[in-house]
């Protein structure tokens, strides 16, 4: 499966742009047929090194060209956590796609059960607790390499204290491809 989902992803963001129409979906549906199947993606950019916008989809409810789009646009104009991308900024923006592979619950008791479950650099986390939910890609082991200060700053994402970990909340985890 060779789709070429960067480019793809910054088709996406160039016709926001640019208000030009430079995707051909049945063109593409053509050539990559495997791009009509449901699929889940992240598309995460960085700009001079640093996240500048990072949207996905963790469990596949789409045809995953649709949810890459959606998603390279949203990551692009509509992380609430940036202003929107501008066509200067797009040219030093560099862009990741993450095809999710299904998630899968972990069962634990306690934190040292947790810890020996959980496969650094490898494992996407998704973190559940009173209602409150957030992710972390397998690729943010590079800047949190530590267990605790990994879970630590996921909690605090998800809007919980540092420690909810104590609290047991629902944990899954999952794999991803990664296209740069």
């Amino acid at each position: 499966m060779n789709i070429p989902f960067v480019k793809i992803a910054s088709l996406a963001i160039k016709e926001q742009l640019s208000s030009k129409k430079l995707l051909n979906k049945e063109e593409l549906y053509s050539h990559y047929p495997k791009l009509k199947d449901s699929g889940a993606t992240f598309v995460t950019l960085n700009l001079d090194g640093a996240l500048r916008g990072c949207i996905g989809s963790l469990v596949a409810y789409r045809p995953l060209l649709e949810d890459l789009i959606s998603n390279a646009k949203a990551a692009a104009f509509e992380d609430p956590r940036f202003y929107p991308l501008n066509e200067k900024e797009f040219g030093n923006t560099s862009i990741e796609v993450s095809l999710i592979m299904p998630p899968t619950q972990v069962k634990y008791e306690g934190v040292d059960e947790l810890k020996s479950k959980i496969v650094p650099f490898e494992d996407g986390v998704i973190l559940e607790l009173n209602h409150k939910r957030a992710t972390f890609l397998p690729q943010v082991w590079e800047q949190l390499p530590k267990f605790e200060l990994f879970f630590a700053s996921l909690c605090q994402k998800a809007g919980l204290n540092e420690n909810c970990l104590e609290k047991n909340p629902k944990i899954f985890t999952y794999k991803v491809k990664e296209f740069k």
